[in-house]
């Protein structure tokens, strides 16, 4: 049950992150972010130590992209105006 869930997960948020970063919209980050906790659920049920190590990177990737896009851009049009 909980790895069709996680499948789904992956699938829904991972692929809809992907897309709309391609497209330079800042949400995508967001729905990244949100893909991760099933990478995590998926590998560690699987025993896959190689995608739950890479998946610490991808999240660290998403929440620099999430940081960038929301509070620095924020912070940049700030100190402009």
């Amino acid at each position: 049950m909980w790895d069709m869930v996680a499948q789904a997960g992956i699938f829904i948020f991972g692929v809809l992150g992907i897309i709309l970063v391609a497209r330079k919209n800042k949400w995508g980050f967001v729905f990244g972010l949100l893909s991760q906790p099933f990478w995590f659920i998926t590998s560690i049920q699987n025993g896959q130590w190689g995608i739950f190590a890479v998946s610490i990177i991808y999240t660290f990737s998403w929440v620099y992209g999430v940081y960038n896009w929301f509070w620095r851009n924020e912070q940049k049009k700030e100190t402009i105006s």
